[in-house]
C-alpha cells in the first residue's frame, strides 16, 4: 500500500496525476445465516485490529469495508477472522488486500 502513495505523490510531484488520496477498501459478503458483529485483521497473527462494520452485516448482505488511512505504512498481506452473534469465528485467512476488486464471502 505504501509504494501506491509513493508513486501517486511522485506523480502528482511532476504534474502527470492529480493529487488524490488513495482509498483501499474491500467488499465481505456474509453468505452465512449469521450475523458478522466483529471483523478482524492483523499483520502477524498476534495484535489484531478492528474494522468498524457498525451494527455488523446481515445475512445475505454484502458490506464494503474501507481501510482506515492509518493502515497506510502496513503490508498488503494481512490476515483476518470474523467473529459471529453467536460468538463462533471463522478460521484465520490470509488475503493481498492490494488486490484491486478484492471481494471476501464468509460461507
Amino acid at each position: 500500500m505504501r509504494n501506491t502513495a509513493i508513486i501517486i505523490a511522485f506523480l502528482s510531484f511532476v504534474g502527470i496525476v492529480d493529487v488524490a488520496v488513495a482509498e483501499y477498501s474491500f467488499e465481505v459478503i456474509n453468505s452465512t445465516k449469521d450475523k458478522v458483529t466483529k471483523l478482524q485483521v492483523s499483520e502477524e497473527g498476534k495484535k489484531w485490529g478492528e474494522f468498524d462494520i457498525g451494527d455488523g452485516i446481515a445475512p445475505g448482505e454484502t458490506a464494503k469495508i474501507v481501510w482506515a488511512e492509518s493502515t497506510e505504512d502496513e503490508e498488503c498481506k494481512q490476515k483476518i477472522k470474523a467473529t459471529y452473534a453467536d460468538k463462533s469465528k471463522t478460521d484465520i485467512s490470509e488475503f493481498d488486500f492490494c488486490e484491486d476488486d478484492l471481494s471476501l464471502e464468509l460461507k
